[in-house]
């Protein structure tokens, strides 16, 4: 199947029936021109979007020009910006978009009401230094030469970076929302392991055996399954902590915080 055979028939239909679904807000105000519509959900997802292609275009670059993964030219346009065909930029895009999309579904009409958030700052200090020790642990492993942990560790060491941003701002919040991050996450991790496994058992991308533990679930290298995994958390924690009111009262703080200390740091006039 080729490539975009592939995004037609995982990604298109879950996005088309999430954009019929999820945004009740808009539609009623395109249509019936009735109620007013919070742009901020989705103005985050398009956010995510934008990270995502900014933060995975060159790490992605790296795993095709150093063969950690490669596509049969035979099930791709062959258009490509760098190393990376153009249906790889499209998957960043849907998969977030679908994602961010479910995202918004599970807080709005799956989980009713908002959580409490119990603030805790040794909860952000001790998950913010278990995710670094993770981060540290990988990075060190990427670097000691163990080529066939060498795609298992370029995941975790470049997942875990926007992890521990979120966790050092936010890991109280997300502990508070643990309910709606699970269902967040694994719905869309659990199909996408689907999609992988069809791809990887046509032909349409193959992953270097040579450059992978072994260790497989099924045709899906155990790799792949952290990588959707991880992937969908970095999604998931965004968007909970993006739409989180304690998240922008706590946002204005620090801002607040950091002005009143650079406005005591300049220098006085007179």
């Amino acid at each position: 199947m080729t490539y975009f055979g592939i995004l037609a028939l995982f990604l298109i239909p879950p996005l088309v029936a999430l954009l019929v679904w999820v945004p009740r807000d808009v539609w009623r105000w395109l249509i019936q021109r009735e109620g007013a519509v919070n742009w901020e959900p989705y103005l985050y997802i398009l956010i995510n979007i934008a990270l995502a292609l900014i933060y995975t275009t060159p790490w992605d670059n790296y795993l095709v020009a150093n063969g950690v993964w490669w596509y049969d030219p035979r099930l791709v346009t062959g258009l490509t910006l760098g190393w990376v065909p153009i249906e790889e930029y499209t998957f960043f895009i849907l998969q977030t978009a679908v994602t961010g999309l479910w995202a918004l579904a599970v807080q709005r009409y799956i989980v009713r009401g908002t959580p409490k958030v119990q603030e805790s700052t040794s909860a952000r200090v001790w998950i913010s230094a278990f995710v670094g020790l993770c981060w540290l642990a990988s990075t060190i492993l990427l670097f000691s030469g163990w080529q066939r942990g060498t795609y298992l560790t370029l995941i975790l060491s470049w997942a875990l970076i926007p992890v521990l941003l979120q966790t050092i701002f936010g890991a109280d919040i997300l502990l508070s929302n643990g309910r709606i991050l699970l269902l967040t996450i694994l719905p869309p991790t659990l199909y996408l392991w689907l999609l992988d496994a069809v791809a990887l058992s046509g032909g349409t991308w193959t992953i270097a055996p040579a450059q992978t533990t072994g260790w497989m679930v099924g045709v899906i290298p155990i790799e792949e399954m952290v990588f959707f995994l991880m992937t969908n958390a970095i999604i998931g924690f965004g968007m909970t902590l993006l739409c989180s009111p304690t998240s922008k009262e706590r946002a204005d703080t620090w801002i607040k915080k950091l002005r009143s200390k650079r406005a005591g740091l300049s220098p006085s006039k007179g």
